[in-house]
């Protein structure tokens, strides 16, 4: 973690985490780092009225909303030149960081690669404590994406975290120490962990990765002192000559074809999700299908229930309410586990409580949280595989080429299995009324893959990868160079128009924060971590963390001194 000076009298401070290690420096000699009587004692109370504690960052995306949009002002467009480095922590390995930090009550708790949990003193980033689950090493042939972990999260004294290889853990945020672990993936199937916990109501949600590896994607909760389950949902149905575990699937069976429990179909919530409080809903953003070719996943029909799919559920029996599939009958790794945001805002003269996601497939998408009921979906980079969504039934107008495993064709399109938009979280500020989306544009060209058998230890996408490789005329690979882009879209989801946008050389640039001093913090690919105002995108200020910085910042106080941090 690295922390800045604003002037001789005022330190902020803002962390980077260098790919190994979080970064930040003081002026002085750190004090004994000091732990509340109660550590991490967050409660569903506390989460609800954080807007009351704006010190604290108690939330994955510091409330339940998952707005990562902060009222603190005091680092803000007028003085954030003078942002210095306050301190630095190293994470001790040499994985990928994507974690976002959590802050409760003066004290940082954060995860790094192999699923290490560190709990640090906010203000000079000295150790408290630090648990290794020890993951198995192994098991990370098993992963998509690195042995990466985007964060833990707090409840009533315990810090709980996911680890690569199924396992959930409750640790004892005094002491460090294991209060109790729960292996929550089956050990014969590819499964893996990446995301963050969340905790509703004393039950703590996790999900899961593996899709194309071949497993079935559900969601879990867990009571959060015992670590007994409490429900679990699944998001694609099982084998149908065999009971079905949730009553939705007696319908969503039908939107399915073949055998694709075989394989597992896929559908794996691996990283967001969000709740509202007040109807007792929790959202999953559902995964790909496992092959991503529909063909082979179920004959080629069906809109296949619920991958790519916002679904709804009852926060206390993980019960279906509503869902909205993004990308039906998914055939090209178009995911909607994308960052889901929270809001309520006026639509035609009338307020609406909405949830917005910007998935892979390259549409902004504005839902009527209470219902499911799509409001609207425009394009906010590039996508070639739909012309539009139809803003009667919801549902997006194909282009005919887009479907490869059909047309035996195959086609240059927009986005690319990397998505228009990937895990780097977004940040809507209530006082622009922007999104703001790490957005990129990456070519791909889809083959339908004629050879495709099911491979147990490898990946089942069904697609001929080979026809994507780089072409061997220097020119043309210059030119299909030129189409990678990375930038900033601040977005507006009532007109569904871009306000300004931040162009970067490269994609697979960070995670963003919002706050209430008109400022949009975001690190990039070239390793800068930079400051932009909120209103306009000029950018103010950046310093180098000589790597890429792509996890989520945070904004908090101690001693009534405002810091910034990210991993």
């Amino acid at each position: 973690m690295n922390t800045h000076r604003l002037s001789p009298s005022i330190t902020r401070a803002f962390a980077i985490g260098l790919t190994s290690f979080l970064v930040a420096c003081s002026s002085s000699k750190p004090p004994v780092a000091e732990v509340p009587a109660v550590p991490a004692n967050v409660t569903k109370a506390r989460v609800i009225a954080a807007d009351q504690e704006p010190g604290n960052w108690m939330a994955h995306g510091r409330t339940y909303s998952e707005q990562r949009y902060s009222p603190l002002n005091q680092i803000n467009a007028e003085n954030v030149k003078d942002l210095g480095m306050a301190w630095h922590y190293d994470l001790g390995d040499t994985r990928g960081i994507e974690a976002t930090p959590i802050v409760v009550d003066g004290v940082m708790y954060v995860t790094g690669g192999w699923s290490k949990v560190f709990a640090l003193d906010a203000k000079t980033g000295e150790e408290i404590w630090t648990y290794d689950p020890k993951m198995d090493k192994a098991w990370f042939v098993n992963m998509c994406c690195d042995a990466v972990n985007r964060g833990a999260t707090a409840w009533e004294g315990k810090i709980y975290s996911g680890v690569g290889d199924g396992r959930l853990i409750a640790i004892d945020a005094a002491t460090g120490e294991l209060v109790w672990e729960v292996q929550t993936t089956p050990k014969d199937r590819p499964y893996s962990i990446t995301g963050a916990p969340r905790v509703v109501d004393g039950k703590v949600i996790i999900g899961n990765g593996g899709s194309e590896l071949g497993v079935r994607g559900y969601v879990t909760a867990y009571d959060a002192n015992t670590g007994e389950q409490v429900w679990r949902f699944y998001t694609v149905p099982g084998n149908p000559n065999e009971p079905f575990e949730n009553a939705i699937h007696e319908e969503t069976v039908k939107t399915w074809s073949g055998e694709w429990w075989t394989v597992g179909g896929g559908g794996t919530a691996w990283d967001s999700i969000a709740h509202d409080p007040e109807l007792n809903l929790v959202y999953i953003g559902v995964g790909n299908g496992a092959p991503w070719n529909r063909m082979y996943r179920s004959n080629g029909t069906g809109d296949n229930l619920f991958l790519s799919s916002i679904v709804a559920l009852n926060a206390d029996t993980g019960e279906y309410v509503w869902h909205y599939q993004t990308t039906p009958g998914e055939s090209w790794d178009y995911t909607a586990t994308q960052h889901m945001i929270l809001a309520d805002m006026e639509f035609d003269g009338r307020m609406r409580k909405v949830i917005m996601q910007a998935p892979k497939n390259g549409f902004f998408y504005v839902i009527d949280r209470e219902t499911g009921e799509f409001i609207s979906a425009e394009k906010y980079t590039m996508a070639t595989w739909a012309t539009h969504v139809d803003p009667e039934s919801g549902r997006p107008v194909e282009a005919p080429e887009a479907r490869y495993e059909e047309t035996g064709v195959p086609n240059f399109q927009f986005p690319h299995p990397l998505g228009g938009h990937n895990w780097h979280p977004m940040s809507y500020s209530p006082d622009t009324g922007l999104v703001y989306i790490p957005a990129q544009e990456i070519p791909i060209v889809y083959g339908h893959d004629s050879d495709y058998e099911y491979n147990s230890k490898g990946w089942n996408v069904g697609v001929r990868f080979e026809l994507a490789a780089s072409p061997d005329d220097p020119a043309v690979r210059a030119q299909l160079g030129a189409m990678v882009k990375g930038y900033i879209t601040a977005w507006d989801p009532v007109t569904q128009t871009e306000k300004w946008r931040v162009q970067h050389p490269n994609m697979w640039n960070g995670g963003l924060l919002s706050t209430a001093g008109n400022l949009v913090f975001q690190g990039n690919a070239e390793g800068e971590f930079v400051a932009y105002t909120a209103d306009s995108g000029e950018r103010l200020w950046s310093s180098y963390a000589q790597t890429g910085v792509v996890a989520g910042p945070v904004t908090y106080t101690v001693d009534g001194e405002q810091y910034v941090a990210v991993a």
